[in-house]
């Protein structure tokens, strides 16, 4: 019985708005007379209320006064009643007018007096239960302090002060000298070289962050509060209906990078109205690369793809009248070519590989196999077809390699930079780590703290560069469009960042400091304690600064592939790697 619905709502207002007009009128008519009313004026008084009553019913119809939330009641809102008031005591002063005679004896300053009392009562009910709530607040809850004196920070304390979020907000920080002293609702703002001490002082258990702020900063916010005792940090975001979410900070917020001259009109120019074929396209990085080439307005995207789920799952993504799902392997040429001939694509990125050192490790022949048979297949067909520029997805590992997987992916490097492209630009682009792909240290942190640990990692100075997955592809879609055939370009990633501290950090979001242990088990087969992204780091800067070009490494491509065939054929496949690749030092 007690729960609210509209047709509760709708009738308690009517009864309200009904019962608070004739109050209103009377009170109105008592003021007018210093509250001795002449019995006289009152003989037609319940024809003046009904009328108007009437009319006020009626413009708030109209004006969908019935359909304001009475707990989010706002100044628009009230914006809108004063409309339909004004309304509906014009079109009674229209109807007196025609009707006087009717109405008569009627004292006209009353019906004034009473459009202002009437507005008082009916505007003051609604917007009672608002100032209820976000007059006190709920004390025996989390307090909470909050970062930023930002639009954001005043909705999450009008949400708090509603009970919307189980936190009581006792004050506010931020760095613009201009904020501190105002108050934000009804909070105080301070600078933020007071942080420590309101924390203390208040003994807050939770901070929310409502500004925009990059990962740096926040990670140093996080390491100070932190520092500060503070148990519970959240991000502020705004929902596009202005509501707010609360959103723990992961992993990803506070090592992400984002690179500071991305060219987004080139990256359009590059891929707009084109059709893309992508290998790869339900892996991390294939997936990324779709979803950006449908936002930068590809016409057709040829998703080729071995692994029936992944590619499901990204085709279900997309827009279904713009591409075309093709369960076809990298290494069956002849289904391959069916697929070039089909659709006759303008530009291929290659991303389909096996990147997972250990299992590339423990399966040497197919890790050869896919990694640089299935970039040759690509790019053979793609020179045969026409296509006008192929991309090709490498990484840090190719970088004097100690790995299988490295190896490979650097003979790709060279089959790209050296074969007969003809008309066909090749490009490959480099790049480190990036953050939460499949089979990545994050995502495998995570599940390891929240099953109570321990997490392992493998060295306690083992390094990696990190990079967010959209940022890393849009880098990518850009040194692919400067290119001019035969580059091999390097994203820049930033600072490499210790694996042990990304582990003790990943526990402290979890807050699990007392239960987690970290535990070293030692490099695994093939494994650096540190990547490197550049051979040789002279001359190799662009226009842009986080894209950087490596010198062009000269092998003749009938001797590469002649020594292709021996490693395909080899019973020794390190051996054979090391005599195309000589910087490779095997490590197991």
């Amino acid at each position: 019985m007690l729960k609210p619905t509209f047709a509760k709502r709708f009738l308690f207002f009517l009864g309200a708005d009904i019962f608070l007009s004739l109050v209103s009128l009377y009170l109105s008519y008592a003021l007018r007379f210093n509250f001795s009313i002449d019995p006289h004026f009152l003989d037609h008084f319940m024809r003046v209320y009904t009328v108007l009553v009437f009319c006020k019913i009626g413009f708030f119809f109209y004006f969908k006064i019935y359909w304001r939330s009475w707990r989010f009641f706002s100044l628009q809102d009230f914006k809108r009643l004063f409309l339909a008031h004004t309304a509906a005591y014009a079109l009674f002063l229209a109807i007196f007018l025609l009707l006087s005679d009717w109405f008569n004896p009627v004292p006209r300053s009353a019906i004034a007096i009473d459009y202002v009392v009437s507005l008082f009562f009916i505007g003051g009910l609604r917007i009672s239960r608002r100032i209820f709530l976000e007059s006190g607040g709920d004390r025996s809850r989390k307090k909470a302090i909050i970062i930023g004196a930002t639009p954001r920070g005043a909705h999450i304390i009008k949400s708090a002060l509603m009970g919307d979020v189980p936190y009581f907000p006792v004050a506010v920080c931020d760095e613009h000298t201009s904020a501190i002293g105002t108050y934000l609702e009804n909070v105080r703002v301070y600078g933020m070289d007071r942080l420590e001490e309101i924390i203390q002082r208040e003994d807050v258990e939770t901070a929310l962050i409502a500004k925009p702020i990059r990962s740096k900063e926040l990670d140093q916010l996080f390491e100070r509060l932190s520092g500060y005792g503070v148990e519970e940090i959240k991000l502020v975001n705004l929902l596009s209906d202005r509501e707010e979410r609360l959103k723990d900070i992961d992993i990803e917020d506070l090592l992400a990078r984002e690179p500071k001259d991305l060219d987004v009109e080139l990256i359009e120019g590059f891929i707009k109205n084109k059709k893309v074929l992508i290998t790869g396209a339900g892996g991390s990085i294939g997936s990324e690369i779709c979803r950006q080439c449908q936002a930068f307005g590809a016409r057709q995207l040829i998703l080729v793809e071995h692994s029936e789920y992944n590619l499901y799952a990204i085709t279900e993504e997309l827009e279904s009248e713009k591409t075309v799902p093709k369960m076809v392997s990298v290494l069956d040429k002849e289904k391959l070519e069916q697929v070039f001939e089909a659709y006759s694509p303008d530009i291929v990125i290659h991303a389909a590989a096996y990147k997972h050192v250990p299992l590339c490790e423990a399966n040497i022949d197919i890790a050869v196999m896919n990694n640089v048979v299935g970039t040759m297949n690509v790019i053979d067909l793609s020179i045969a077809h026409g296509v006008k520029k192929v991309v090709n997805i490498s990484s840090d590992k190719a970088v004097r390699p100690t790995n299988v997987m490295g190896a490979t992916k650097r003979i790709a490097e060279l089959y790209a930079q050296n074969v007969e492209s003809k008309k066909t630009e090749i490009v490959s682009v480099r790049f480190g780590n990036v953050l939460g792909s499949s089979g990545s240290v994050v995502p495998k942190f995570k599940a390891q703290i929240e099953a109570g640990g321990p997490v392992t990692v493998t060295h306690p100075e083992i390094t990696r560069y990190f990079m967010l997955i959209p940022e890393a592809c849009r880098l990518v879609l850009q040194a692919s469009a400067m290119a001019k055939g035969g580059e091999l370009f390097v994203l820049d990633m930033g600072d490499p960042v210790r694996i042990v501290d990304l582990a003790k950090k990943m526990i402290r979001l979890y807050g699990k400091e007392e239960e987690v242990e970290i535990v070293f088990t030692g490099l695994r087969p093939g494994e650096k304690l540190y990547e490197e992204l550049l051979i040789d780091e002279a001359e190799c800067k662009t226009q842009y600064e986080s894209i950087y070009v490596a010198h062009a490494t000269d092998y003749p491509i009938e001797r590469l592939r002649e020594d292709i065939a021996v490693l395909l054929k080899a019973n020794d496949k390190i051996a054979a790697l090391h005599s195309i690749v000589p910087e490779f030092i095997h490590k197991n």
